[in-house]
């Protein structure tokens, strides 16, 4: 993984020393709060319904088990002793102290971490595949490309002050895990046919209160280009993007509003100028941060029959070996998915006493390494396949075994209402009487790969737009309810569909029904599925309409 050099600490260390004294000032009284609120959220510091959130970057999800346990320390020291994963690949702590947070900051300074442009109308943390580097399907490993992209976007002059929030994603995978078409601007690696290397840019993409699929802006880019292909995006962005308007700043307004080949004409237009310019990627450079991201010492081994009666008699680690393990580019090893998606657990949410346990495990059986996903779990990416059992042995002891992932339970959360004070209904509850509901595995199993995931509100922090069931959290005479929508897709394990936008099946229900309405979609699909379909497949094929039937009688229609 990639390690600071001496610039690298230099900057992070100057950015605590001058966060520290702005904080004092602050508590002294010498700023204003107005003056404060924007030099915290330079750091990572919102203010959220009961108590500060700092939210700590981890680029492209890849964390060290020093660092790991570094977080855990902060959990314990200065927060409630566990911390929040986030759909962005970061970590969050929910409950630190205001007069704290230069201390917190200067620790992760020290394990080379930082909580830079994690807010802010910024490019934020540049996300990928977290099984990056160890995928069967991938073309290339998209992490020195993250990395490169990561070193030009921190503190870039020109893009500190945008319209509003930018993000990108990059995908090195034929499956997209990246879900590149729901960002801001995805970079999804290709061949041509002469093998060369290269991007399909799409632009546009986002979630939130206007939900929408990116749209391509160039289909093939070659590699050297791509940095510059960005700035040009970024700054017809910058230069008409909407200032006026908080909820129509992003550039998938400015991209509908232009239409795509309007926008597509500026953006090349604007990269004819700098096709070659200083932020045109060089062999060395590629090469030189590629070093960082060599393959670790692999054993040679062979893949381990489980067929065996030592493995397959244990059914319950058959099951977690099934579901929460990935193959691997190598013979032997397998990629594990710790699934933090236990029953009365907050979705996404790991104890400090896991994390220790993890960051033991990472040393022990992948290489000091782990890395944070996109569905709120943590990836072990290269566990010899003989180590399996004394792995799961060990998860189980400590509540990390969930057998899940992918299933209806492995639910994708934001905080909600519990947290977030721009949250309309709360998160969390939904999320844990869902999984108390359907905690019977063999009926889990059979069901298949189901993606539900639920937000507290339009910001869509959830990603409720691209689930097969998403669930909106919506205010009304200041009650909670629940809107449910069908059919949307973020594309990842379901053989790299791209992604699509859910509808809306109809009224929102009660927070004492949404359970109820979540079991007649779910036994519904039991009814209309043929031949094993999977849900997005049984949705795709009969529509919204037979659930919507299903779930609501026909008097409450009309």
């Amino acid at each position: 993984m990639y390690r600071y050099n001496q610039i690298d600490q230099t900057i992070v260390q100057e950015r605590v020393n001058q966060y520290r004294d702005q904080l004092t000032r602050f508590l002294a009284g010498e700023l204003a709060e107005d003056e404060f609120r924007p030099l915290r959220l330079q750091n990572g510091l919102y203010i959220q319904r009961h108590a500060p959130m700092l939210r700590v970057a981890v680029p492209y999800g890849l964390l060290s088990s020093t660092q790991f346990r570094a977080l855990a320390d902060i959990a314990d020291t200065y927060d409630k002793g566990y911390v929040h994963f986030s759909t962005r690949q970061n970590v969050q702590f929910n409950w630190p102290q205001l007069e704290k947070t230069a201390d917190i900051l200067q620790a992760l300074a020290d394990v080379e971490m930082h909580a830079i442009q994690t807010s802010g109308a910024c490019v934020r943390n540049i996300t990928t595949d977290e099984f990056a580097g160890v995928a069967q399907d991938e073309i290339i490993d998209p992490r020195p490309y993250c990395e490169i992209m990561r070193q030009w976007s921190t503190f870039h002059p020109e893009f500190a002050g945008l319209p509003r929030k930018f993000k990108i994603a990059i995908c090195g995978s034929s499956e997209d895990r990246a879900v590149t078409f729901a960002h801001d601007i995805g970079l999804y690696v290709l061949r041509n046919a002469a093998g060369e290397v290269g991007f399909r840019i799409s632009v546009g993409g986002g979630l939130g209160r206007t939900p929408m699929i990116g749209s391509i802006v160039r289909e093939f880019l070659p590699w050297q280009h791509v940095m510059s292909y960005c700035e040009a995006i970024l700054r017809v962005y910058n230069r008409y993007g909407r200032r006026d308007n908080l909820y129509k700043a992003r550039i998938k307004i400015l991209l509908k509003a232009l239409g795509i080949e309007e926008f597509t004409r500026q953006v090349e237009a604007e990269f004819k100028h700098n096709e070659n310019g200083p932020s045109t990627i060089t062999q060395a450079e590629l090469e030189r941060v590629a070093h960082f991201f060599t393959e670790p010492d692999y054993e040679t081994l062979d893949d381990v029959d489980f067929t065996q009666a030592e493995f397959a008699d244990n059914i319950a680690f058959t099951r977690w070996r099934e579901r929460n393990t990935r193959a691997h580019k190598r013979a032997g090893y397998a990629s594990v998915v710790l699934s933090f998606k236990a029953n009365d657990v907050a979705p996404g949410d790991a104890t400090s006493k896991q994390m220790r346990v993890v960051a033991d495990l990472a040393d022990a059986h992948s290489f000091g390494e782990l890395r944070v996903s996109h569905e709120q779990n943590l990836i072990l990416a290269d566990v010899p396949q003989k180590d399996l059992l004394s792995v799961w042995q060990t998860l189980k002891t400590n509540g990390m075994a969930t057998p899940n992932v992918g299933l209806l339970t492995d639910i994708i959360a934001c905080p909600g209402g519990d947290f977030c004070s721009l949250a309309n209904a709360k998160s969390i509850p939904i999320a844990n009487a869902i999984q108390t509901r359907f905690s019977d595995w063999d009926y889990l199993h059979d069901l298949g790969e189901i993606q539900l995931n639920i937000s507290g509100c339009m910001n869509s922090c959830g990603h409720h737009h691209v689930a097969h069931i998403g669930i909106l959290g919506v205010d009304k005479d200041g009650k909670e309810w629940y809107q449910i929508s069908l059919g949307g897709s973020d594309g990842t394990h379901l053989g790299g569909f791209v992604p699509s936008i859910g509808k809306v099946i109809g009224p929102s229900f009660a927070a004492e029904n949404i359970v109820d309405a979540v079991q007649t979609i779910i036994t519904t699909f039991t009814q209309l599925r043929e031949d094993g379909e999977l849900f997005i497949d049984t949705v795709r094929r009969v529509g919204i309409e037979p659930f919507k039937k299903a779930v609501y009688p026909s008097k409450e229609l009309h």
